[in-house]
């Protein structure tokens, strides 16, 4: 029988019970609280015994619950450790990729330079050759020019031209 029913009993087997005038004593059956005792005392142990069980199960309830806790905590702590490495990987590429594109920069403005450099000295020679093959072409015109200037001072129309004509008498 349940704990508390029998405490319902005994409640019920006081109520019914006599009083004596002038006191607050009442008189009750024995037999019948001597045998409710004895059902409590029997009942107690039992209903100590579910307590113990609900007590027990709850533990293992908590104890269930709090190592999937601690695992569910172990993997957002894992995953954020991951998370984070992952990050540190992304921000140190970033950070190479940005030292390459720099490097690639630096090293196409220095050949940039340098071919501009080779650029302006191959036209300056360029400038120079076509300078001596001016003056050498223009020397040429001129010796031609006086050689025809020789010959055609020495020709016998260019002599006799140049020769005093005698008159005849």
């Amino acid at each position: 029988m349940d704990i508390l029913q029998l405490i319902d009993r005994l409640e019920e087997l006081f109520n019914d019970a006599k009083s004596v005038p002038f006191t607050h004593n009442v008189v009750v059956d024995e037999d019948r609280m001597l045998e409710l005792i004895d059902q409590m005392r029997i009942a107690i142990p039992e209903e100590v015994k579910k307590a113990q069980q609900v007590v027990a199960q709850r533990d293992r309830v908590m104890a269930q619950a709090q190592e999937e806790a601690n695992r569910t905590l172990q993997l957002s702590r894992d995953k954020a450790e991951q998370l984070i490495q992952k990050d540190m990987i992304v921000q140190d590429a970033q950070r190479r990729a940005e030292q390459i594109i720099n490097q690639a920069r630096a090293e196409a403005e220095a050949t940039r330079a340098d071919a501009d450099n080779y650029v302006i000295e191959t036209l300056m020679q360029l400038q120079d050759h076509i300078a001596k093959l001016s003056n050498q072409v223009s020397n040429g015109v001129r010796m031609v020019q006086e050689d025809q200037m020789r010959k055609a001072a020495m020709s016998p129309a260019s002599i006799s031209a140049s020769m005093p004509e005698k008159v005849e008498k």
